[in-house]
């Protein structure tokens, strides 16, 4: 696979005598895609039935007459003012009962069907005019699902579709009653109408019922992009593609993933460490210009899992942004170091958000790879360099790496539902064992939890996995049976699909004797020690059984045990305690280690082996100096 480099463009916002100077700048710096359309609903259809395609027909002709390759945008994140005059009840009402309203993105509830079906009616008439078109190789559709918090909705759509969603699980509501333990508390319903949305209880909803809203509202967001998609499949043979975001969980991307081609995600590291990135203050300030060390590379590699090894960058932070509290400016060359990281992670493509920046409306604060003037933006002299780096590297192969997390969604869902302690998340949980397997210079695989297949891993790691379907237990007995060392826990298989302690008492692991008998949650400022050096943080389970105990707290008690290559670990570790359990897994599965300086991270494919140095000041790896926002690459 050679990469390739792309930009977001949008027509719509400049006068037509720009194009084609912009359309012969952007080939002349290198650039390979073209993202257009995404959000010029409004101009498409500027009333009910009444059509413009005069100025996209001119576009996309402009940018291919350029040897410009165009991803064209459904524009269904953006519906226009008219939308809502037809439907008045597709606006997704928040937790705190107030209606979201029109003048911004996202105004829709994913289970309205009537905005379903109008998102379907206008990817029909976009993939009708433009799904032979020999310019446009590829298709992004919506935009951003689950963007400013609006998977969730608490509308009356959302509330008639789950209760036909509950009779269609459940079959009867005696049925939901016992699985959902709802003898608890008097909260057993006679018929489905009855049901609520969990909101705006007096105190915590049953977490049964959670899941299930949760579960349904995922469901809501997978059919709101199939409708789509189905549509484009018989119109068009270019590839169908989303881009995701940064820690949005809130629905299952895997089952979005399956109706499309390629998965794609917007990187902003700067943002993203202001307010998605579960990192400390201290860190924060440290990589403030630089964005987290592992928050990037976390996400290229889940994503590369949900597109099935198929994956882009559909928009790269250029600059500043618009939208966090504080919004610095890169140092130089990390927009360089961001673009080539992504690549050593297997993206086939890295668009840059966006060509020239906005002089109005919401993000005209947003940097570009143009200024506003159209003169180059620092980040253009990085693209080019870009460009001319990845053509030099040719052909990198990706490959499998050595080590597996198996991943879930459905699990954030469930330790949202009851964290049992305001510390523990799912996603930190995993972030923190990813992160501690790159400071040791290892390169990693995200595993889907319901179908990934774990063959040919030598380390796998399921931490938090609320509940493991039989086959998946099957795969981590037959991977542990087969060589590799596999570490299960903390909090993982202790529940049933249905959300109560199951029996046996988890993690319930064949071929591992050991029972969960209590669990504490802890204060960030009372961490357990461990015998040794480093700590259990936020969670820790008391352990009985005959398993080996091969880690064990000053007092005595287990905290990992083993049995032959199936481990389970019965807490939160530090960074000090992850270092020494994984330490001791790698020598176990013959897998080499590096102690990285702080702030460098490396990533092997076949074909090569990339260096990446996040820290303002130079690091040494293997021999050479690599300076401040520094890239090194070598020939495998």
């Amino acid at each position: 696979m050679t990469p390739t480099l792309g930009v977001c463009y949008y027509p719509e916002h400049w006068p037509e005598d720009d194009w084609e100077d912009d359309a012969h700048r952007m080939a002349a710096a290198g650039l390979t895609w073209v993202r257009i359309g995404e959000f010029a609903w409004s101009r498409m259809e500027p009333r009910p039935g009444e059509f413009d395609f005069d100025w996209l027909d001119r576009a996309v002709d402009i940018l291919g007459s350029h040897g410009l390759k165009v991803v064209m945008g459904t524009p269904t994140a953006t519906p226009p003012r008219w939308m809502l005059d037809k439907h008045p009840d597709m606006l997704p009402i928040g937790a705190d009962g107030q209606q979201r309203g029109f003048g911004s993105r996202r105004h829709y509830c994913f289970a309205h069907l009537g905005f379903r079906a109008e998102a379907a009616r206008i990817a029909r008439i976009l993939g009708e005019r433009y799904g032979q078109n020999r310019h446009v190789q590829a298709w992004q559709i919506d935009n951003e699902y689950g963007c400013h918090d609006t998977t969730l909705s608490y509308s009356d759509a959302a509330q008639s579709g789950f209760r036909d969603w509950l009779s269609q699980k459940y079959q009867s509501p005696q049925a939901m009653n016992r699985a959902w333990g709802n003898v608890f508390w008097s909260m057993e319903y006679a018929d489905f109408d009855e049901v609520e949305l969990p909101v705006q209880t007096v105190t915590e909803a049953n977490p049964a019922h959670l899941m299930a809203y949760r579960r349904f509202m995922s469901d809501q967001v997978v059919a709101f992009n199939a409708a789509q998609a189905d549509v484009l499949r018989g119109l068009t043979d270019a590839p169908l593609i989303h881009n995701y975001m940064g820690r949005t969980l809130e629905f299952d991307h895997f089952d979005v993933g399956r109706d499309l081609d390629i998965a794609s995600w917007d990187s902003y590291p700067l943002g993203f460490l202001e307010d998605r990135a579960p990192v400390s203050d201290s860190d924060k300030l440290t990589f403030l210009r630089q964005g987290d060390p592992d928050f990037q590379a976390f996400h290229h590699d889940l994503y590369r899992a949900v597109g099935r090894g198929r994956w882009w960058v559909m928009e790269q932070q250029p600059g500043p942004v618009n939208w966090a509290r504080y919004n610095p400016a890169p140092l130089p060359g990390m927009v360089r170091l961001w673009s080539v990281e992504a690549v050593a992670h297997g993206a086939e493509a890295v668009c840059y958000f966006r060509w020239r920046q906005a002089p109005f409306a919401q993000e005209q604060m947003h940097s570009a790879l143009l200024r506003p003037d159209r003169e180059d933006a620092p980040a253009m002299g990085e693209a080019l360099a870009v460009g001319r780096e990845i053509a030099a590297l040719g052909e990198v192969e990706t490959g499998q790496s050595p080590v597996a997390i198996v991943f879930d969604y459905p699990s954030e869902w469930a330790w949202d539902a009851q964290p049992q302690g305001p510390d523990f998340t799912y996603f930190g949980l995993v972030f923190d064992a990813y992160r501690a397997l790159r400071r040791l210079g290892l390169s990693v695989d995200f595993v889907e939890a319901k179908h990934g297949s774990l063959s040919g891993y030598k380390l796998i790691l399921a931490p938090g996995v609320f509940n493991f379907a039989p086959e998946t237990l099957v795969r981590l007995s037959q991977a542990a049976s087969g060589g590799a060392q596999v570490f299960v826990g903390p909090r993982a298989n202790s529940k049933t699909e249905e959300f109560s302690i199951p029996t046996p008492l988890p993690p319930n692991l064949p071929g591992l004797d050991i029972t969960v008998a209590r669990i504490e949650s802890l204060p960030a400022d009372a961490p357990v020690p461990v015998e040794g050096g480093g700590t259990v943080l936020h969670w820790f389970e008391h352990l009985e059984g005959a398993a080996d105990a091969t880690l064990s707290t000053e007092d005595g008690m287990p905290v990992l045990v083993s049995d032959g290559a199936l481990s389970y670990l019965g807490g939160w570790p530090d960074a000090a305690l992850w270092s020494r359990v994984l330490a001791r897994a790698c020598e176990a599965a013959s897998l080499p280690t590096v102690a990285l300086p702080d702030g460098l991270r490396i990533r092997d494919t076949k074909t090569h082996r990339f260096a990446f140095n996040y820290g303002t000041e130079p690091a040494t790896f293997d021999g050479v100096t690599i300076g401040p926002a520094g890239v090194e690459t070598w020939q495998r």
